[in-house]
């Protein structure tokens, strides 16, 4: 059964294309993305493409017997606000959309895909030895004064992430800074390093989300941010936050003296 991964920027499209290839499943990739040498190794074939032509794309994958589909990778959610970006039928499914939060964008596509006769299938088993524990992950020991913003961070993404934003959320002493919207967690650190001198960073899923596509994810590139923002602390949800590179992470975290905790939601 034939595999297509749509790829977007990011190193998880990478690691997911090698472990398909190492269990014999190359994947047929469609890259939304500037370099595929990462992926060209692990691919069955790479189509670029170099706009969202959904129509082209969906065809495309049926002449090849593709049957399932992974989504993964960054892809700017902004596309929506360029329709020249878009095809007639990016366009018309767009316009169908009640709501265009996040989860609602990604679910919709999902779910339009699936229409067209594919099975959308997630990473989440795939990558499981990637997944958060519970407790102290990295980096030295958090502080009590750390551990009092984590917990007030979980209780304001608990209140936020229903809302279909928030899945992370910059705190400093108890007072939000920054909550994560459509840019992306990498912006969210950096506008909060503009605006404190201190905080904690705590990205969590939304209870109920579905598990195929847009899971938290960190990286070693996560806590040189925090650090160049000055954000002590990552609180991450136990279970459903995937670490990539998780030897460079946990040097990173050391060097940086950044504390990683798993909480649960």
């Amino acid at each position: 059964m034939s595999i297509a991964l749509i790829a977007g920027e990011g190193a998880l499209p990478e690691i997911i294309a090698s472990r398909l290839a190492g269990d014999d499943k190359k994947p047929f990739i469609y890259a939304m993305r500037e370099n595929n040498d990462e992926l060209a190794p692990n691919a069955a074939k790479i189509i670029p493409l170099f706009r969202a032509e959904l129509e082209s794309t969906l065809r495309d994958m049926a002449s090849r017997g593709v049957r399932q589909v992974m989504f993964a990778g960054l892809v700017p959610k902004t596309l929506i606000y360029r329709p020249e970006m878009l095809d007639g039928m990016g366009r018309d499914f767009v316009a169908s959309l009640v709501e265009r939060d996040d989860h609602s964008l990604i679910g919709g596509l999902a779910n339009f895909v699936e229409m067209a006769g594919f099975e959308v299938i997630g990473y989440r088993d795939l990558l499981g030895d990637l997944l958060a524990t519970e407790g102290h992950i990295a980096g030295r020991e958090q502080t009590e004064d750390e551990r009092a913003d984590v917990d007030y961070g979980r209780e304001i993404a608990g209140k936020l992430l229903p809302l279909s934003f928030g899945q992370s959320v910059v705190i400093s002493r108890k007072s939000v800074v920054a909550v994560e919207a459509m840019e992306g967690t990498d912006a969210t650190v950096l506008r909060a390093g503009a605006l404190c001198r201190k905080g904690v960073l705590v990205k969590m899923m939304k209870r109920g989300q579905d598990a195929r596509y847009d899971i938290p994810i960190v990286g070693p590139q996560t806590l040189q941010l925090m650090a160049k923002a000055r954000l002590s602390c990552l609180a991450i949800q136990a279970g459903w936050t995937l670490i990539l590179f998780p030897d460079e992470f946990s040097r990173v975290a050391g060097e940086q003296g950044v504390s990683v905790v798993g909480v649960d939601y």
